[in-house]
C-alpha cells in the first residue's frame, strides 16, 4: 500500500502553516518502514496542483489547519473527509477552501483515495509574515503528531523516532524545504 502524508499550509503566517511543519517534523523525526511505502509531501498552498499526487496513493492523511466556530486556538480535529464534523466551517484561510474544493473535485471524480484529515485551529495572522507558532498550536501539535504516528501504525506502518528536533525550529527554517 502507498500512504501519503500531505502537509498543507502557508509558512509565511505562522498558524497557517502548521501542516508543513508537522510534515517535516514527521520526515525529520521518525522512520518508516515495513510492507507499506510512506511519502511525506509538503503540499503548501498547490490544492488542485495536488490532485494527481493524491490520486496516485492508496491512503492520504493530510496534516492542516482548520476554522471552527467559537474554538479554542490549538484543538485538534481528526476525522475522515467522508465525515467532516459540522462545527468545521472551512471558512479561514483562502488555502484551507482551496483545499476542501480539492478534495471534492477529486471525490467527485471518482478517484480520491481514502483520506483522514487531522486539522489543529490556528492564530489568525494578519498580513505580516511570522515562522513563530503560538503557544497553543505547538501544544495542539503534540496531540496531532501522536494521532498521525497511531494512523500510520495501524495501517501497519513500522515507525520508529530516531531524532527529536523541535517544531519551532523546524518551523523557523521550514522555507528551506526539507
Amino acid at each position: 500500500m502507498n500512504i501519503l502524508v500531505l502537509g498543507i499550509g502557508n509558512i509565511l503566517f505562522g498558524d497557517e502553516g502548521i501542516g508543513v511543519h508537522l510534515s517535516n517534523l514527521l520526515k525529520l523525526n521518525y522512520t518508516f518502514s515495513g510492507e507499506h511505502q510512506v511519502d511525506i509531501i509538503d503540499g503548501g498552498t498547490m490544492a488542485q496542483m495536488l490532485i494527481p499526487i493524491i490520486t496516485s496513493y492508496d491512503r492520504v492523511l493530510i496534516l492542516d489547519c482548520v476554522s471552527v466556530e467559537k474554538e479554542q486556538i490549538g484543538e485538534v480535529y481528526y476525522f475522515d473527509f467522508d465525515n467532516v464534523p459540522d462545527c468545521i466551517t472551512w471558512a479561514g484561510s483562502a488555502h484551507e477552501v482551496e483545499m476542501l474544493q480539492t478534495l471534492k473535485l477529486t471525490q467527485l471524480l471518482g478517484d480520491l483515495p481514502p483520506v483522514k484529515i487531522i486539522g489543529i485551529v490556528p492564530e489568525v495572522i494578519g498580513e505580516d509574515t511570522a515562522f513563530r507558532l503560538s503557544s497553543e498550536i505547538l501544544k495542539g501539535a503534540v496531540l496531532a503528531e501522536k494521532l498521525a504516528i497511531k494512523y500510520l501504525e495501524e495501517l501497519g506502518v513500522q515507525v520508529q523516532k530516531t531524532d527529536f528536533r523541535d517544531l519551532q525550529d523546524i518551523a523557523n527554517f521550514s522555507f528551506k524545504g526539507y
